[in-house]
């Protein structure tokens, strides 16, 4: 087939041998099987920010840090410097990702290198040593997908207690390996710490897996594992092997809005009196 541009410069440098097919299509890159030598492997080419339809990348570039600082005013400002730079980190946050959750023992794709918006992978394989499915693209028996739903909240535990929250995990960026699943797709992963929507980007996670595996097990449609994992998260006692039982009580309480008023006109009052002496 023909050589994608991007990867033109690892044939020219050695480090690709040959393309061999193209394995995906999607909304920010496009994936391709290639042969390094004797070794299988994804090219991984990202797609430029203006030809890819990812939507509200916003939301999840907060929090990630800028080692420098002209980068950082650029990427604020959104000069054309500013766009590619924002575009490099886009991209260098799912490597990043990948090296951090592997260490973690989250089981995602071997990263084997970035190369000038090309990231080479291992090829995830079924049990038959073909490319392995999505989970969007398979049938389940309902102890099986208990089985998966199950370690698929324990890896999003594993994620978060690497500081990780994945952002976008569903089916459809699941791959049913021979070993079971591997999560992959993580260029919008977010710093757990560092991003005002973790939560909510956590909790959409783990619903989009309840969602799903509870067409095969309908009684997964009643866990809340994810308001559980975020209070144990918050309260600093989530471990990797922290034991969850899918169940959490919502407060009931009524919310203090007139406390919550005083509270701010403390604020505003004391900001004003340092206002003011500053101004003194």
């Amino acid at each position: 087939m023909k050589i994608p541009k991007n990867i033109e410069p690892l044939i020219d440098d050695g480090v690709v041998d040959e393309v061999l097919r193209q394995l995906k299509g999607g909304k920010e890159a496009t994936v391709y099987l290639v042969r390094c030598g004797s070794e299988l492997r994804c090219a991984k080419v990202y797609k430029k920010a203006n030809n890819r339809s990812f939507r509200h990348a916003t939301e999840y570039m907060e929090g990630r840090k800028v080692k420098n600082s002209r980068r950082g005013r650029a990427m604020h400002k959104g000069s054309r410097y500013g766009r590619e730079e924002q575009e490099s980190s886009w991209q260098n946050a799912e490597v990043d990702a990948l090296y951090v959750l592997a260490a973690a023992g989250v089981r995602v794709p071997k990263a084997f290198g970035f190369y000038d918006g090309v990231l080479l992978m291992e090829v995830v394989l079924d049990a038959d040593d073909n490319i392995a499915p999505r989970l969007a693209d398979v049938s389940l028996e309902a102890d099986l997908a208990v089985t998966y739903h199950n370690f698929l909240i324990g890896e999003v535990v594993r994620m978060l207690c690497a500081g990780i929250i994945h952002g976008d995990l569903s089916e459809y960026n699941i791959l049913l390996s021979g070993e079971g699943p591997v999560i992959i797709d993580l260029p919008q992963a977010v710093s757990a710490a560092g991003n005002n929507q973790a939560a909510r980007l956590l909790d959409r996670d783990v619903e989009n897996l309840k969602i799903y595996f509870g067409q095969f097990a309908p009684q997964l449609l009643a866990s809340e594992y994810a308001a559980e994992i975020w209070k144990l998260y918050k309260e600093g006692k989530l471990k990797p092997d922290t034991q969850l039982s899918g169940k959490f009580k919502h407060s009931t309480k009524a919310a203090d809005v007139r406390g919550m008023l005083r509270e701010l006109e403390e604020v505003r009052e004391e900001h004003e009196e340092k206002r003011r002496k500053k101004d003194y």
